[in-house]
């Protein structure tokens, strides 16, 4: 396991193995000899998270997401980047290669609102598109599945034989709580049935913390509604617990969607952080720490309808993941 500077940056990284190559290349031009040292290394791959089948909605206005897992025949790529199942070892030692062009972090390595631009509070209340605050007490054991029906759309039961939300998610104190007991995991659609499935730009934010988990890990993602990986995937935040939560912006190069750029924070999983991504399909997608930029990215932006959703993984060590809050602005 590689063990990661505190220090924010933008990674390059990659799926494939591989070791330590030098050799000499040597150039013959106008009789002139000239002796050209290559040195390359690709760090080592850590565990991946095994692809899940995700639900695909019959349809935007349907409410009923039953037997879409097992009729797909697809896999949600945001299982394959996520730290849900392989816990730690995504966010300290996998690596994945990237494929857009490196650029400066916009904002240091300990975001302040003086030294970075920041981005407006979220709307919160009845005049958001979608938010909810989860104060009304729900049971796990389906009640807070029933009491929930308008704000989060689980994915079926028993799904890739991973994830079972309906005996996890419970809401109390204000927070959505998801249990991790490290058989079982959960996965779900933030919004409402009619609108979840299918979310094109927007601004995306969520207040979360987590308690305990080491082990395991969990991403929050911008998923295509078509399942189809090429239509771009934005990941933020995610990571095992034992590390930071990071962006992990992929590919939209045919051939490439499961690799991606990370940009690293300073954050810690076990505080109160709300993590926001602004997107404007076609143009750019701008990562959000508290209110203070990370970094704008203007490649591989997505232009499909997409879902906001997250995966935890059925690994680890016992904890919650806890949401104060969920925001979705157009």
């Amino acid at each position: 396991m590689t063990r990661q500077r505190t220090s924010r940056r933008r990674e390059r990284t990659t799926s494939t193995r591989g070791g330590l190559l030098r050799g000499a290349v040597v150039l013959v031009v106008a009789g002139v000899t000239v002796a050209v040292m290559l040195a390359f290394l690709t760090p080592a791959q850590g565990s991946e998270l095994v692809p899940s089948l995700s639900p695909s909605p019959s349809s935007a206005t349907s409410t009923d997401h039953s037997g879409a897992a097992a009729t797909s025949g697809t896999t949600d790529a945001g299982a394959p980047t996520g730290a849900a199942a392989s816990g730690d070892a995504s966010a300290s030692g996998s690596t994945r290669e990237g494929t857009l062009q490196p650029r400066t972090p916009t904002a240091s390595s300990t975001p302040s609102a003086s030294a970075s631009p920041t981005v407006p509070d979220p709307v919160l209340g009845p005049q958001a598109a979608f938010f909810e605050d989860f104060t009304t007490p729900a049971a796990s054991g389906g009640q807070f599945g029933a009491k929930y029906a308008n704000a989060w759309q689980a994915y079926d039961e028993g799904t890739s034989d991973k994830y079972y939300s309906g005996a996890l998610i419970s809401a109390h104190d204000g927070v959505m709580d998801v249990a991790m007991n490290g058989t079982q995991g959960a996965a779900g659609v933030f919004g409402p049935p009619a609108t979840a499935w299918a979310q094109t730009g927007g601004t995306f934010s969520i207040r979360m913390k987590v308690e305990g988990g080491r082990g395991n890990g969990t991403a929050v993602m911008l998923w295509p509604t078509s399942n189809d990986a090429s239509e771009g995937e934005l990941d933020y935040p995610e990571g095992g617990f034992s590390g930071k939560p990071d962006v992990f912006h992929h590919s939209m190069v045919p051939g490439h969607a499961d690799k991606a750029y990370r940009i690293l924070t300073d954050a810690s999983w076990k505080d109160w952080h709300t993590y926001t991504t602004v997107w404007v399909p076609g143009k750019s997608v701008s990562y959000f720490l508290d209110g203070v930029l990370l970094e704008t990215v203007t490649e591989s932006v997505p232009t499909t309808p997409h879902r906001y959703t997250f995966q935890i993984g059925n690994t680890g060590k016992p904890g919650h993941v806890l949401i104060d809050w969920v925001s979705i602005q157009p």
